[in-house]
């Protein structure tokens, strides 16, 4: 019985511990989710990788100057249900690109989708319209 009430003790512990891993995603937390911004740029590189895809774009400032820009999207797994692949952006692609910037000011965003020259326009961390995807 003594056995039984440490081995029970001991499992509660270790998984504790192993969920603690699930709490350190920041999830949206450093962007400013009441503020959505467009932005009109020049994509620099795509990395369509784990555990968060990224765009770094560039953007002419209110100067004409170009600056950088990082979009974070969802994983390539999420993203390839909603019409992402591996080569969806290239480099020199025009692109506008909406999503919530950085809390700390910083040239940073959560991109909530991607709006094409032609019109057309892939959702990032916006559902699209059919949910299960």
């Amino acid at each position: 019985m003594k056995i039984e009430r440490i081995l029970r003790v001991a499992l509660t512990i270790g998984f504790s511990l192993n969920s603690i891993s699930l709490w350190a995603h920041h999830g949206a937390t450093e962007y400013d989710m009441t503020k959505i911004v467009s932005l009109n740029g020049s994509v620099k590189e795509f990395q369509y990788v784990n555990p968060h895809t990224l765009v770094t774009f560039t953007v002419k400032d209110d100067n004409g100057k170009a600056v950088e820009w990082q979009g974070e999207l969802p994983s390539p797994n999420l993203l390839s249900r909603r019409g992402w692949s591996r080569s969806t952006l290239k480099s020199g692609d025009q692109v506008t690109i909406i999503g919530a910037p950085a809390k700390n000011g910083e040239k940073g965003m959560q991109i909530k989708k991607l709006v094409f020259p032609d019109g057309h326009e892939l959702p990032g961390t916006v559902l699209p319209p059919d949910s299960s995807k």
